[in-house]
């Protein structure tokens, strides 16, 4: 028996070995969603070779998904409240099943880019019904503290294992294989969650506000498209007006829950502070991961000239490194102030931004080192600021607070992607002389395709100078997020020491 006395604070039941098997056959969802960003990297030439989609096809062959999952996350959210997460869960493993079939055994681009939306509305349903069932299982706040940082952990883990694993997929099979990898874990899903995960819902959930559904969607897809547009392409009238649009219909539907008696968002959530610190906090740290993979994966590329499986191989050793930061981060947590560990996630990640600052044309040791520096910070903050926003959240609305927090990590990965991209874009093309080939000037991948030597030579130096420009903004930026965390946090830690010694005296 423990003589650690347990604190107001985590009194709770404690979960027990079916809880925690629970907890592994969740991940499994987590794992699937998260790699199915990745998994086509390597695809796409066998795509092209069979199936022969137009550039504008290819480019929605990718995106679809990303568009559809973080479009749903909060339709999705509200929903796994109203008619239970695992219900939610077990339609979404289903769906996620048979749209994966489908992708596998496609025969026309737009079949392919109905199966991939099709797996993006599946990928919604998931996500949020399994942090909403994590928050549920586990009621003692150490040992979901845990949970949460294990999940963050396989979160950011299979985005890098999905590119590596469709690699070694195509070298044996047919690129639909990649897709088919689903199916075993999905069935497995359907098979153990109704014996092992118990149901959860709102008791008292209200009526569902379908006329916030198209709001919903009208204020993330413009905006996250138009920024990863202005990303990709820049900025532009077209892009713009595109992402003004989305914040205009943001705002109808922010005055929609506000004023309306069963909003999909319920205003409860709001009312502690740490939700909003945790979800404004958790989108600046994934600003800081997607932005730094908008070079890292070019750096490896086209600056070190690596093969693309290659480059997948090397980019996953920063994730061993991940996989243990966000336990050992939330232990940590669990002896000593959180606010004081979120803090120094932030000036840990700063610090491998700098070190990425520091990079020349031929530092790979340098660049994984930064990079495995940078995500264990950002891992951390992402674990506890998590972990933090449902705490905080009532047990019957955990799935919408988990559609929130992934939301705003959509909106984050975004604008790190078009906001850094933008600061390396605008240093490169300085860089570059006047006479070179405009597609040169805009892209190192440009430069490359010219095969002139001395051009490709000069593009490398820009490049690697536009990155040291971009990881010292995102440096910066990172130290920013470090003082928000202790101001947005301090006053909440503080009233919560308070109640705790109230109780305990």
């Amino acid at each position: 028996m423990t003589n650690v006395k347990r604190t107001t604070a985590e009194l709770g039941p404690l979960a027990g070995r079916r809880e925690w098997t629970a907890f592994v056959v969740l991940l499994l969802p987590l794992l699937l969603v998260s790699m199915d960003v990745s998994v086509l990297f390597f695809a796409i030439p066998s795509i092209d070779r069979d199936l022969a989609p137009s550039a504008t096809q290819q480019l929605w062959i990718f995106d679809v998904y990303a568009f559809a999952l973080a479009g749903l996350l909060i339709t999705m959210g509200s929903l796994g409240d109203r008619i239970g997460r695992r219900k939610l869960l077990l339609l979404g493993a289903f769906a996620f099943s048979a749209a994966s079939v489908a992708a596998a055994y496609a025969t026309s681009p737009e079949m392919l880019i109905a199966a991939r939306a099709l797996l993006g509305i599946g990928g919604a349903t998931l996500m949020p019904s399994t942090m909403g069932l994590v928050r549920n299982m586990f009621r003692d706040e150490r040992q979901r503290g845990r949970a949460v940082g294990i999940w963050s952990g396989a979160m950011a883990g299979g985005i890098a294992l999905g590119s590596v694993l469709s690699g070694v997929m195509l070298e044996h099979f047919w690129w639909g294989s990649v897709f088919l990898i689903n199916v075993p874990a999905m069935v497995l899903l359907l098979v153990l969650v109704p014996v092992l995960v118990p149901e959860f819902k709102d008791p008292d959930p209200g009526r569902f506000d379908l006329l916030s559904v198209p709001l919903s969607m009208g204020a993330v897809l413009p905006v996250v498209y138009g920024v990863k547009e202005s990303a990709a392409h820049g900025l532009d009238v077209r892009n713009a007006l595109i992402t003004a649009a989305g914040l205009l219909i943001g705002w109808f539907f922010v005055r929609r829950q506000r004023g309306h008696g069963d909003a999909m968002i319920s205003r409860e959530l709001f009312r502690n502070s740490g939700f909003a610190a945790g979800i404004g906090l958790n989108a600046l740290a994934a600003f800081a991961m997607m932005g730094s993979s908008f070079f890292t994966t070019q750096y490896l590329q086209s600056v070190l000239g690596m093969g693309t499986m290659e480059a997948a191989l090397w980019s996953m050793a920063p994730s061993l490194a991940v996989g243990a930061a966000a336990p050992t981060a939330t232990a940590i947590a669990q002896r000593t102030d959180r606010t004081r560990v979120i803090c120094a996630g932030f000036v840990i990640a700063a610090a491998g931004f700098a070190v990425l600052a520091l990079t020349g044309t031929d530092s790979l040791w340098l660049l994984l080192g930064g990079c495995a520096v940078m995500s264990c910070g950002i891992v951390t903050v992402m674990a506890l600021v998590s972990d933090l926003a449902l705490s905080t959240a009532p047990p019957e609305k955990a799935s919408s607070a988990a559609s929130l927090l992934e939301t705003g990590q959509e909106f984050g990965g975004a604008m790190g992607m078009a906001l850094l991209g933008a600061v390396a874009t605008a240093v490169y093309t300085a860089d570059m002389p006047g006479s070179a080939p405009e597609g040169a000037r805009k892209t190192l991948a440009g430069a490359v395709a010219t095969g002139d030597g001395s051009l490709i030579s000069v593009g490398r130096d820009a490049f690697v100078h536009s990155m040291q420009y971009a990881s010292a903004a995102g440096a910066a930026l990172l130290l920013v997020g470090a003082v928000l965390a202790v101001t947005l946090l301090r006053r909440r830690s503080a009233v919560a020491d308070r109640d705790e010694l109230a109780l305990t005296s």
